[in-house]
């Protein structure tokens, strides 16, 4: 029952008509291995009660979730069957049955056939010929097996067996939807990042894999971006797992994206902008993204999850900082991918700088996409002390000593977690911000070749 309601939730999600239109395929792909097939058909079906053999679906289909519909149809019972045409399965099909053996002779060409009763076909085939017992061996004598005929449970390619009493003779369209899993996409980008210009471009690239065991042709591919459950059972999430690479999100005009990704839910669904040909056990690449001249920064960045000390400064994270935003020049939600950045040299070829996972993206997100490490920027964070007030409420002093050894000045984004609820900041050196609930930042600009103390206290609850 938990995979039925799924299947149906999944294809009010994609808006699956209730009468077909016309012929065409379309296929939703979501990030737990899980697919949502939609297969319109024409088919010439007589009155009455028949059977409907629908070939070329999905050789890992959940038939379970398999739903048939069309003018005047009714279903009366489905098979599905995924026993595909090999000789090994025909061996199998073969037990306990006779077959025809033709050897040549490769010396002289003559041939000779034989009747031999198949007796097993596991790790090899064993043959009764006459009163001997014989392994059919592959040891280089032309040898080849005539069959009757193929066993009526074998197919040329994954079958779908609907016995349908129709109201009706006549052609019409059916809409055939299923889930099946051996669907897989994922997300990368390639950015140019122009650091002089303040700007990058921006490319992104849909990897579609299939290892489903059928090929979907000319098929309206959309992804789905989100956490979803199968078969009653939850994807468990941490209580608090803010996503790599995203320094905030904007709520203001999130919703209503106007970029590739629509809002859908607490989901977000992309559209490949064409048709496009998924074969069997291929992965193919597809471009979604183009955007040109986005406004992007480098900035300096130093996190610590925790109030504590450090016996040696550490560097800070270089990363390059830009919005998902329509302001910003990109409009468009992102889904979760490796984003690669590059930048030209003196002589303007591009070279690899760094690359950094994201997670799914909204539009009107802030990214720092962090690319490496400064060696001649540094933080060595100071616990000065640590003070318990009450049962569950503690007071933290800090201080931060950073160092810029470059022959300019510098801001670096230092960022304190840790925090729990009810905080208070009793004193900064520099005015702060909250990030969200359990970060406070502060931006602090470093002179060239100097220094600065940054100290707070702050109190939080547990």
């Amino acid at each position: 029952m938990k995979t039925f309601l799924f299947a149906a939730a999944a294809m009010a999600m994609v808006g699956v008509a209730q009468a077909a239109e016309k012929p065409g395929l379309s296929v939703t792909i979501y990030n737990a291995n899980l697919a949502l097939v939609d297969d319109v058909r024409r088919i010439d079906i007589a009155k009455g009660r028949q059977r409907l053999e629908l070939k070329d679906v999905s050789a890992a289909i959940r038939p379970e979730t398999v739903t048939l519909t069309g003018e005047g149809l009714s279903i009366v019972e489905q098979n599905f069957d995924f026993d595909l045409l090999t000789p090994q399965k025909m061996m199998e099909k073969a037990v306990g049955q006779q077959v025809q053996i033709v050897r040549v002779n490769p010396g002289n060409g003559a041939q000779t056939t034989e009747t031999a009763t198949v007796l097993s076909a596991n790790e090899g085939v064993i043959l009764k010929i006459g009163d001997r017992i014989e392994v059919l061996r592959d040891d280089g004598v032309p040898t080849r097996v005539i069959f009757g005929g193929v066993p009526i449970n074998l197919r040329a390619s994954p079958t779908l067996s609907v016995t349908v009493d129709s109201a009706r003779a006549g052609e019409r369209l059916v809409d055939l939807s299923y889930l099946t899993t051996g669907l897989a996409w994922k997300a990368d980008y390639v950015a140019l990042f122009d650091e002089p210009a303040g700007r990058l471009d921006l490319q992104g690239w849909i990897t579609l894999t299939n290892t489903s065991g059928t090929g979907f042709t000319d098929a309206d591919t959309q992804l789905v971006a989100g956490d979803i459950t199968a078969d009653g059972e939850p994807q468990p999430r941490p209580y608090y797992a803010p996503r790599s690479g995203i320094r905030g999100v904007k709520t203001a005009g999130a919703e209503a994206n106007t970029g590739p990704g629509k809002a859908l839910g607490d989901a977000y669904i992309y559209s490949l902008p064409e048709r496009t040909t998924i074969a069997q056990n291929q992965t193919k690449q597809v471009s979604f993204l183009d955007a040109k001249g986005v406004t992007a920064h480098k900035v300096y960045q130093w996190t610590s999850g925790g109030f504590v000390s450090q016996d040696e400064p550490s560097n800070a994270s270089v990363a390059v900082d830009f919005s998902s935003g329509a302001a910003g020049g990109l409009g468009s939600g992102l889904p979760a991918g490796t984003i690669r950045v590059y930048q030209r040299d003196s002589t303007g070829e591009a070279k690899f700088v760094g690359e950094n996972a994201i997670g799914h993206t909204p539009q009107g997100s802030e990214l720092a996409v962090t690319i490496g490490y400064a060696f001649d920027v540094t933080v060595q964070p100071t616990l000065v002390s640590d003070q318990a007030i009450g049962n569950l409420r503690s007071r933290y002093a800090m201080t931060y000593l950073l160092k810029n050894a470059k022959t300019k000045a510098v801001t670096v984004e230092l960022r304190q977690g840790g925090l729990w609820r009810q905080t208070k900041v009793i004193a900064e050196s520099l005015t702060g911000r909250a990030i969200d609930a359990y970060t406070r930042g502060w931006s602090v600009k470093i002179p060239a070749g100097g220094q600065v103390t940054l100290s707070t206290q702050i109190e939080t609850w547990w």
